[in-house]
């Protein structure tokens, strides 16, 4: 049996057209059309990341001869990679778009929390308010409490959501037939959203400071003035934040079924520890704006976090190459 027999062979076993193998193997179909046709074979680099996709040895894809699917080394045959049917596809992304939304706004009110911590301070300073300090730094802990357990309670549903899902991130899987071409449609689709929130989302973050600013060149002694404008700046951050993560979650999720990007096979490993990074940072930000009492510094603790994931991100994907 020739090289384009048993390529065939194993793509029909896997239930996949050519435009779908060619999708996994980032070619034409009509290169993957001319393999079958015995029209070309495929370089080194190629057939090497045939033999990964199917799972056997490159001597049998190169070997004319007969016989069944050599198991590539280290592989278990009688454990066959998971399977995703087209329904299950959509479901988790129905799960993931769901998800998105509480999730976005789960952040944005860790990072709205202290506000009311931050005014009735400063209204507490102001005598015709006659709000007692007191009862301005209790009020306002109960609020951020308040604020910080709906958060808790909307990622652990979150999560909750997607459980079942966990495997799509952690271990390698096998779609069925039309559903890596779904996936790719709709991520099209979705493509100018993710874009564009995106791009306001940034506009925000790097705009949050000019409510500060304006405070400053206002009245710089007014210090019930500056917390409110400190106010107004956490705001527009924490909308901004939403923009970033309900996109990005919806996309993510994306390229999870695709297994590309940080959800590639190489990736998945390196990258599996990620998902409580952001809860970690939620964590160090209420831990140092509660020690320090310098709410209205402690958010760059989020600019400083997004700047660090990426770095780290950046050496995971080096390190996975190796």
């Amino acid at each position: 049996m020739i090289f384009a027999d048993k390529l065939i062979q194993l793509r029909k076993k896997s239930g996949w057209s050519q435009e779908e193998l060619a999708q996994q193997m980032h070619v034409s179909r009509q290169s993957v059309s001319k393999w079958e046709g015995a029209q070309s074979v495929p370089d080194l680099e190629k057939m090497v990341q045939l033999s990964r996709l199917f799972h056997v040895t490159t001597d049998y894809l190169l070997k004319d001869e007969e016989g069944e699917p050599e198991p590539a080394p280290g592989e278990d045959p009688g454990e066959p990679l998971r399977r995703v049917s087209l329904e299950e596809a959509s479901a988790f992304l129905e799960a993931k778009q769901r998800s998105a939304r509480l999730i976005a706004f789960a952040t944005m009110l860790c990072v709205l929390s202290p506000i009311g911590l931050i005014l009735l301070g400063a209204m507490s300073e102001v005598p015709k308010y006659g709000i007692p300090e007191n009862a301005a730094a209790g009020i306002g802990m109960i609020l951020l409490l308040l604020l910080v357990a709906a958060a808790t309670a909307m990622f652990i549903l979150s999560g909750s959501r997607t459980s079942s899902y966990e495997i799509l991130e952690k271990e390698p899987f096998e779609t069925e037939y039309g559903v890596t071409g779904m996936v790719r449609e709709r991520k099209e689709q979705f493509r100018e959203t993710y874009v564009r929130n995106n791009v306001i989302g940034t506009c925000l973050c790097v705009l949050s400071v000019i409510p500060l600013f304006a405070g400053i060149l206002i009245d710089e002694e007014n210090d019930l003035l500056l917390c409110g404008m400190v106010c107004g700046m956490l705001a527009m951050i924490a909308v901004g934040v939403t923009f970033f993560i309900r996109v990005g979650t919806v996309w993510n999720s994306f390229q999870q079924l695709l297994q590309e990007g940080d959800y590639s096979p190489k990736n998945k490993k390196a990258f599996g520890a990620s998902g409580g990074y952001w809860v970690l940072i939620t964590a160090i930000y209420l831990a140092c704006s509660f020690l320090t009492d310098r709410w209205d510094l402690t958010w760059i603790i989020w600019v400083a976090a997004a700047g660090l994931y990426s770095l780290l991100a950046a050496i995971l994907r080096k390190r996975s190459e190796k």
